[in-house]
């Protein structure tokens, strides 16, 4: 399954599941898409971009790869970093630098 830009664009506002060995699963809502436009002195046909998610306060993932369940988008393993905390939980953002399915 294509796990591209667009395809993150199109679940937006959606769950994404954490899988962890807990009685309670971990949900992050995929809350923005930003898309970064090619320079000209980098390697062709790549897509840059980044994911967004906002976690509960109660439960900080740490930095690290992690396997996600979304249910039109499948499993996956997305390498997540907290980068701040608002009112609205923990925010965490996932970059991709891939060569673009054509």
């Amino acid at each position: 399954m294509d796990h591209g830009a667009d395809s993150f664009t199109r679940n937006l506002n959606t769950k994404f599941s954490v899988k962890l060995d807990l009685s309670q699963p971990i949900d992050l809502e995929l809350v923005e898409v930003a898309v970064r436009k090619s320079e000209p002195h980098e390697q062709a046909g790549m897509e840059r971009f980044s994911a967004f998610f906002y976690g509960p306060t109660s439960f900080l993932l740490p930095q690290q790869t992690y396997d996600l369940v979304h249910s039109d988008m499948g499993e996956m393993q997305i390498f997540l970093v907290p980068i701040e905390q608002d009112q609205r939980g923990i925010k965490y953002e996932a970059v991709f630098n891939r060569f673009k399915n054509d």
